[in-house]
């Protein structure tokens, strides 16, 4: 059989891949897109939209304890955890098909199967039927990541869980350890913890959500704990004893190993990029602790072949994997592309409160030897978040005191997820404090605090 000949390969249809081979088939490029799964990737069907999913469901159920608080009554509160996640798969399946719709929309060729790399612009797919061959002169790796794994913490889908087995329980855990306190770890945490289960967090950093600011992580911390979970900081789990329904964790503070038992462990201790059986190392690609090295146009020195998203190293995070893949086939159509800057990309975390930034955090901007100004707005000086029953939380900015330039915005609090993008396109528009100070804000809106946290780094502050 002949091979097929596209002008671009792309492999993995996560939200780099699918996007990648969208864009550029509407540039005029004739695209193929080769998946060993699901379209969609993790992301729509194990990762960001089904445990959203599951956190909309934990979040109406909270809402549902504190009825009395809004005037209203709710007996015999009580949840059925197999609907619950047959609503999320349904969510999952929903989307993924949305995919398949919008590549055959715009005339991508999809291939299932599992990809190699046999030589520079050639893929060969073990598919169902046999293996077929594909040419192109230009290849995308957009081949995502998976759960790491540490030794002896093993997931086997009884008693320890990586997130696909936390996604869909056969049973609720009573007594929870989550390993990691991420936004993976942190988002389960949440979850379960909201539900009911006896949650405990051991994070080997200093604090919780380790990447966020210092006081966010703080913040969050103490509502973590006010909530019931259980925050073990600086630890490390040495190792897992397993019995019948139970586990052993023996875990170390200190110097200080303690036995902990648990029913149910989830493992979310970070990622390692798919890197293996694709033939990589034999095309002189640059492999650095399992992702892929490239340039900031995604570029891996080898002549045609790009690297893009969780492959191609941190923030691991699905809106940059698609914003690299827009760039990528922008750069192969000839057209003007601008790189990715990893710090004008926002992270969000989906736990109760909600914590979502951009850019720079206090102590790396001194460190980067900015002379900073800093604002903070607390949601309780806040109309509509007193209204929504929702004073707990803050809004922090951070800007150079020479430029007025906003180096970076951290929130946590009900809805920050969403309010975070205000501040994302203020970095993009290249914005000072003065726009920001001058920009009228709706009211009453939870939007207003981000106002006030920029008039409050400046001495402005009207509400505190």
């Amino acid at each position: 059989m002949a091979a097929q000949s596209f002008d671009l390969i792309v492999i993995g249809a996560g939200p780099g891949g699918y996007v990648a081979a969208i864009r550029a088939a509407q540039l005029g490029l004739k695209t193929a897109v080769v998946e060993r799964e699901h379209l969609g990737g993790i992301c729509l069907n194990w990762g960001c939209i089904p445990t959203k999913a599951l956190l909309r469901s934990a979040e109406v159920f909270h809402l549902m304890e504190r009825a009395k608080d809004f005037g209203l009554s709710a007996d015999k509160i009580g949840y059925d955890l197999d609907a619950v996640v047959k609503r999320s798969r349904g969510v999952a399946k929903q989307l993924t098909s949305g995919v398949g719709h919008l590549l055959k929309k715009n005339k991508v060729t999809v291939v299932m199967g599992e990809a190699t790399i046999p030589s520079k612009g050639k893929v060969t797919v073990k598919t169902d039927k046999g293996t077929e061959e594909l040419t192109a002169k230009n290849i995308i790796l957009a081949t995502g990541a998976r759960a790491r794994e540490l030794p002896g913490l093993e997931a086997d889908g009884d008693l320890v869980w990586t997130y696909k087995h936390a996604l869909q329980p056969a049973r609720m855990p009573k007594k929870l350890l989550v390993i990691g306190s991420g936004a993976i770890g942190i988002e389960f945490a949440s979850f379960y913890n909201t539900l009911g289960v006896d949650t405990t967090v051991v994070e080997v950093m200093d604090r919780v959500l380790p990447v966020e600011d210092a006081e966010i992580s703080a913040f969050a911390k103490k509502s973590f704990v006010k909530q019931g979970m259980k925050i073990m900081e600086k630890s490390i789990v040495k190792q897992l004893d397993r019995g019948k329904g139970k586990v052993t964790a023996h875990i170390e503070t200190g110097g200080k190993v303690e036995k902990h038992d648990f029913d149910t462990v989830i493992s979310a201790v970070g990622i390692v990029g798919n890197v293996e059986n694709l033939g990589l190392e034999a095309l002189g690609v640059k492999i650095d602790r399992t992702h892929v090295v490239t340039d900031a146009y995604c570029r891996t020195g080898v002549d045609g072949l790009y690297a893009i998203g969780d492959i191609a190293g941190a923030p691991w995070l699905a809106h940059k994997a698609s914003h690299e893949g827009v760039m990528v086939a922008e750069l192969i159509a000839g057209k003007h592309a601008h790189p990715v800057k990893p710090e004008s990309i926002a992270g969000c975390t989906y736990c109760h409160p909600q914590v979502a930034s951009v850019g720079y955090t206090e102590a790396k901007a001194k460190e980067l030897g900015f002379d900073v100004k800093v604002g903070r707005f607390p949601f309780i000086g806040n109309g509509k978040a007193i209204a929504l029953g929702e004073p707990e939380g803050m809004i922090k900015t951070v800007f150079d005191a020479k430029t007025g330039e906003l180096l970076g915005a951290h929130m946590v609090g009900a809805e920050v997820t969403e309010l975070i993008q205000g501040y994302v396109v203020g970095r993009q528009l290249e914005t000072t404090e003065e726009d920001l100070m001058n920009t009228v804000f709706p009211h009453p809106t939870l939007s207003e605090m981000m106002h006030e946290s920029v008039l409050d780094a400046y001495g402005r502050v009207i509400h505190m």
